[in-house]
């Protein structure tokens, strides 16, 4: 692709890095973004710099915050006897919008997956297991997506907090295998997290 303007070039090529955007995609972004006041792209570029520089991850949870301790965890409404294991911030954001689910979350940052060099200890799993070792947990929802990745990790937790007494339970497989949360219907995720199983019975699957 040929471009008149090395400015031009170097914005379409920093917009590209973005997952789900193409060379040609990013070029209509920015010439979208030329046809508009600047002070549009000013506002667009200062709300990524100060969300970049200024965003916080829960010290409980781990979801993205403005403050140190997320509005979940500091909601006295909320159960916070049941933690709803999630992998990121995007699947709390679904369960969310179910409006099925009153309890807090742990977000893991991620799935074990040894292909991908991501092991235990790249993700937020001893602090879990820390609140289990608490004895203030009455339940632990595993509500990663139904792909081998997911259940290792489910699996790999259950281990670390079986010999503590707390009721462990799994979405239930209203979500196909192999699918992520994010893209379930608010329907079907809310009916997955109320119609949860005991993990246990997941167990001859793995």
């Amino acid at each position: 692709m040929e471009f008149s303007s090395k400015l031009l070039e170097k914005a379409v090529n920093e917009m590209a890095q973005l997952p789900g955007i193409g060379k040609r995609t990013a070029l209509r972004l920015v010439l979208h973004l030329l046809k508009q006041p600047s002070e549009q792209t000013h506002f667009l570029s200062n709300a990524l710099t100060t969300m970049r520089d200024n965003i916080k991850f829960c010290v409980s949870c781990h979801n993205i915050s403005d403050v140190d301790v997320c509005e979940i965890c500091n909601n006295p409404k909320r159960n916070h006897k049941i933690i709803c294991v999630v992998e990121d911030v995007r699947d709390v954001m679904a369960i969310e919008n179910t409006n099925q689910f009153k309890g807090i979350y742990h977000v893991l940052g991620g799935k074990i997956s040894p292909i991908d060099g991501v092991g235990p200890n790249q993700l937020t799993i001893a602090s879990l297991v820390a609140k289990v070792k608490s004895g203030e947990i009455e339940e632990l929802i595993f509500a990663l997506s139904s792909t081998m990745e997911g259940d290792t990790t489910n699996f790999y937790i259950f281990k670390q907090i079986k010999d503590y007494p707390l009721k462990t339970s799994t979405i239930a497989r209203g979500i196909a295998v192999g699918d992520e949360l994010e893209y379930a219907d608010e329907v079907t995720l809310g009916r997955s997290i109320l119609n949860r199983i005991p993990f246990e019975n997941t167990l001859k699957n793995i």
